[in-house]
């Protein structure tokens, strides 16, 4: 197969995770005689530093040229810090997902059998959580109506039904292909959004008889995901619940630095890891390759490449089984590995 992918780094560690990928990448292409092309653009803080526009024309005229996006992550603490500033670097990765149609959002939650230790959870509780947060990416209050002056602010949290249909056969049909069990997480006792959500989810079940559903208000789903992360399979939610739920998967693992993401919906996917840009690490070559290089697999694994995805989900493993980690993941006493050093093991492990 011939790929197009629009390369996006973004900010902070951005640029060092990203190579990481590009490299995994080619690598794979090269093993399974595919090519591919590649094009660069800016995004988030290095756009607005650049030409004053998070996400400019001319990245999302790349973004729809491409067969899909790799893109690593946004943000910068001179506009965290700022809450008058009227341009932010997540602006870009909203303005993304809306010009895109990416309403649905994959992450998925598992762990690695030698990194149990590093979960703050008990080993008994986390050994064997597998499980999928589908998060609907396009609606509620990050896209709602808002207003802010000196003495009120409000964000509207708007859903219709056909945002709420389509996320969540998305989400059944996930479950189809897993163990058959889908949770639709809301706040049905207090919001008249959820309340929605949980109506349309109903009326939408009986047409999936082969799916276990049931329903959790958000509150209990954040307990339940710490008291018992083995009970969920597929999760589905509204986009504010599923940010702040996917973030507390995250830990399940014992690092952000190690779960990957999907975006799909209407245009170009977009796969990234779920963690942020961590300016604090910039160039310090410590940050965490893996989520990125494991976007990578999600992105061809979504068309159809079973065993593109599986080599290197399999070079992943035994970089972690040989120890070649860097500080967020190493084992005490043993030796860091760098962001560089850990990509290139697993790209050169492809190719043997």
């Amino acid at each position: 197969m011939d790929f197009k992918i629009a390369v996006l780094p973004g900010d902070g560690i951005g640029p060092e995770i990203s190579k990481q990928g590009v490299d995994v990448m080619s690598a794979v292409c090269r093993r399974f005689d595919h090519t591919v092309t590649y094009r660069y653009a800016l995004c988030g803080a290095a756009a607005i530093d650049a030409v004053g526009d998070p996400f400019p024309e001319e990245t999302y005229e790349i973004c729809k040229w491409a067969d899909a996006v790799l893109f690593s992550a946004v943000g910068h603490p001179k506009f965290d810090n700022d809450p008058n500033a009227k341009v932010r670097p997540e602006q870009g990765l909203l303005a993304m997902r809306k010009k895109l149609g990416l309403f649905a959002n994959i992450r998925p939650v598992e762990t690695f059998s030698c990194l149990i230790h590093k979960s703050p959870l008990k080993t008994e509780l986390v050994d064997g959580a597998d499980f999928i947060c589908i998060r609907e990416l396009t609606g509620g209050m990050y896209f709602g109506e808002k207003y802010q002056d000196d003495f009120k602010a409000y964000d509207t949290n708007l859903y219709t039904r056909p945002e709420i249909e389509r996320i969540l056969r998305v989400a059944y049909q996930y479950a189809q292909q897993r163990r058959k069990h889908l949770t639709v997480v809301d706040k049905a006792n207090v919001l008249a959004s959820s309340r929605l959500w949980r109506k349309v989810a109903q009326e939408i079940a009986p047409e999936y008889p082969d799916v276990t559903t049931d329903y959790m208000y958000v509150d209990n789903a954040a307990m339940r995901m710490i008291q018992e992360p083995k009970f969920f399979d597929v999760m589905v939610t509204e986009n504010t619940f599923g940010d702040i739920l996917t973030d507390e998967g995250s830990v399940i693992s014992g690092s952000m630095g190690l779960l990957p993401s999907a975006s799909t919906g209407e245009s170009t996917p977009v796969f990234e890891p779920i963690h942020g840009s961590w300016p604090q690490a910039a160039g310090k070559h410590i940050a965490n390759p893996l989520a990125q290089i494991l976007s990578v697999a999600m992105l061809f694994e979504y068309f159809g490449m079973k065993r593109e995805g599986e080599c290197i989900r399999k070079a992943v493993n035994d970089s972690l089984e040989a120890g070649i980690r860097t500080p967020d993941i190493q084992t005490q006493g043993l030796p860091a590995y760098t962001t560089e050093q850990v990509g290139e093991w697993i790209a050169q492990r492809i190719e043997q």
